[in-house]
């Protein structure tokens, strides 16, 4: 590890992680929780969730989970899924490892989920490979991920955390690569949880229409990062009684319309055989 990372690991790594379940409380406070709850009730057997975080995931499995392993590459992230997952009913195996690199054997996983992550992911369609790899052959992967055509500006990705975005065509093209059966389905929000979104996106562009030369490119990602932690952390200071208003209720999975969905859920089968 280089005298860069390993700062950045000693520092903003550390932080980013003790902040970073107070970052995603208003979107599962907002009903996304149960979203994802219904997007990995299809998981069974012996069960592997690819970059669990902090463990946000780890009351949502249902009960066909035999055994469950977490595996998160960052070791300040798996520092706080550790105390979380002991302080649960739950029982599962955590592993620092990155998504492309798994130590496991071929064919012994019943079901790979990939929730939010994919995009942090250096290279993608590693991770798909190992994770068709791993899964026997009756197996099924669950990948959630944001849409790039409604999340920030379809034609440039902003969040410094994210290395690739999709938008339904990209995803479904990545998946067949690696999985012989692609099912395609859309997160899709009400009209007043949109109207956040298309407000937060109005913001976006104000501030992005200061740099038109798109300079921020030029600035280090970890440093982008940094800035950018700052900023969310300034916008959602105070609370927004209408974001706390918004509920399960007002988000569906449906399979129309996908471009205009605001995450993406690609359920795979037929694992090797793309």
């Amino acid at each position: 590890m280089g005298l860069a990372a390993r700062i950045y690991d000693a520092t903003w790594g550390r932080g980013f992680a003790a902040v970073y379940d107070r970052g995603l409380k208003a979107t599962e406070d907002a009903g996304l929780r149960e979203i994802r709850r219904e997007v990995l009730a299809g998981a069974s057997g012996r069960t592997i969730d690819i970059g669990a975080g902090t463990g946000v995931n780890i009351e949502l499995f249902p009960s066909q989970v035999t055994e469950l392993v977490l595996a998160e590459p960052d070791p300040h992230m798996a520092a706080k899924l550790r105390p979380k997952l002991r302080a649960s009913s739950v029982e599962a195996e955590v592993i620092e490892a990155p998504a492309e690199q798994l130590s496991f054997e071929s064919s012994s996983f019943d079901t790979a989920v990939f929730t939010l992550v994919l995009w942090t992911v250096p290279d993608p369609a590693a991770a798909l490979a190992e994770a068709a790899r791993i899964l026997r052959p009756e197996g099924a992967a669950v990948f959630v991920t944001p849409n790039r055509l409604t999340f920030a500006r379809p034609d440039e990705i902003i969040d410094p955390y994210h290395y690739v975005e999709y938008d339904p065509a990209q995803l479904r093209e990545l998946c067949e690569v690696h999985f012989g059966s692609v099912e395609l389905h859309g997160i899709f929000g009400s009209q007043r949880y949109s109207q956040l979104i298309a407000e937060q996106l109005a913001r976006l562009d104000r501030l992005l229409r200061r740099d038109p030369l798109r300079l921020r490119r030029l600035i280090p990602r970890r440093l982008r990062q940094r800035l950018y932690d700052r900023r969310l952390a300034s916008e959602r200071s105070e609370p927004d009684p209408r974001a706390a208003a918004i509920t399960v209720d007002d988000f569906e999975l449906r399979a129309d319309a996908l471009d205009k969905a605001h995450d993406l859920v690609a359920v795979c089968h037929a694992p090797g055989r793309g």
